[in-house]
């Protein structure tokens, strides 16, 4: 028999995760596809942040919106630790971004200064340092660091254990979890959607892409286009070693177990996810700058990861004018739009329409004609 669901959610990942939690009250009227490891997870490459600073330029709502997904996240780990015992160890004591240069600090200076010019930009508290701030702040620095920013709204957690609650939040609450589950097919019908995979069909009043760049494939079946776009990053992870970061760094975070994330990397390769040992050398050099005390410290591993990408770089929420019932959901920053996907993007979807405030994030942003 085929199964019937009030709502599908396509993508087991952080951003369809996220969604199913905050739809979790449905019970088994909620199911979750995922494709399992075979497909291009962005999660794989995670760095754990929870950043705000630098975020808008060019898309106003943009950082309005992550503004309140980082001030609604200490409710949102709270809850995941209430209801399923998993601290994501959630630290927002502020962030730093460094700078290695004059020239860096300039242009990072002159960023926020265009960032809050913008019409209808929600403006934040954040502090351009000298070096001395920046050291008062990271002990340890090493003499090339001139000065930086920092933000008290940044923060970081542990992506893996929000993976971990997230699903056991829908678990707990009796949603169907189909693993190892490939779309085939979406068929759109007048009052519902037939999903069909490799093994079975399923039917659904509303149904949600959060497939990453899954959706590209996804979305035209119900009437969307989803133009995202493989962008490749590499971390390093360096072995455990005693507390010395108090905050993250945009590029160097040191985890609540004691290990050391390096991150500082964006390649347009298309599909390829080897790590490259050049640009693995240039993350780690820039790192050694940054805090000299890492130059003896041990590579555990490093990997390559492709995040999901939209032409201009921000998310798309969009529904089909077509097919009213099916949402797609798209970003690159996944852990910290996590709060704002779980509270607020959720029960839009449950209320079957996205509101006004939504409307920057839509795909007519990216025709001319529609925009204009």
């Amino acid at each position: 028999m085929t199964r019937h669901f009030d709502v599908i959610v396509v993508g087991g990942g952080l951003v369809g995760a996220s969604i199913a939690f905050g739809l979790r009250d449905l019970g088994s009227k909620l199911a979750v596809f995922d494709e399992g490891d075979v497909a291009h997870r962005a999660a794989r490459g995670n760095f754990g942040l929870i950043w705000v600073q630098g975020k808008g330029l060019g898309l106003p709502a943009y950082g309005t919106w992550t503004q309140r997904s980082a001030r609604a996240w200490p409710r949102f780990a709270a809850s995941l630790r209430d209801e399923t015992g998993i601290d994501v160890a959630l630290r927002q004591t502020g962030g730093v971004h460094v700078c290695l240069s004059p020239r860096e600090l300039d242009v990072r200076s002159e960023r926020f200064v265009q960032l809050f010019a913008q019409p209808g930009f929600e403006r934040f508290d954040v502090e351009v340092l000298d070096r001395a701030g920046v050291a008062k702040r990271l002990p340890g620095i090493g003499p090339d660091v001139v000065g930086g920013t920092w933000s008290a709204l940044d923060g970081d957690c542990n992506p893996l254990r929000l993976l971990r609650a997230l699903d056991i939040g829908v678990e707990r609450a009796g949603v169907v979890r189909h693993a190892r589950s490939a779309i085939v097919a979406i068929e759109p019908h007048a009052d519902r959607f037939g999903v069909r995979t490799a093994q079975a069909e399923f039917t659904c009043e509303r149904i949600v892409l959060a497939a990453g760049l899954g959706n590209a494939r996804l979305a035209p079946m119900v009437g969307i286009k989803a133009p995202v776009i493989p962008n490749k990053g590499q971390i390093i992870v360096l072995e455990r070693v005693q507390p010395f970061l108090s905050m993250p760094l945009e590029t160097i975070r040191q985890t609540d177990e004691g290990t050391v994330l390096l991150g500082d990397s964006q390649q347009d390769r298309g599909f390829d996810d080897a790590v490259d040992p050049a640009v693995l050398a240039a993350i780690a050099a820039r790192a050694v700058r940054v805090f000299p005390l890492l130059r003896d410290v041990r590579v555990v591993r490093a990997w390559a990861a492709l995040r999901v990408m939209s032409p201009d770089g921000f998310p798309i929420y969009a529904q089909s004018r077509a097919h009213p019932g099916a949402f797609l959901a798209t970003c690159h920053s996944g852990v910290t739009l996590a709060a704002a996907h779980a509270l607020d993007l959720a029960p839009a979807i449950r209320a079957g329409a996205f509101p006004a405030e939504y409307r920057p994030f839509a795909l007519e942003r990216f025709d001319v004609r529609a925009a204009a």
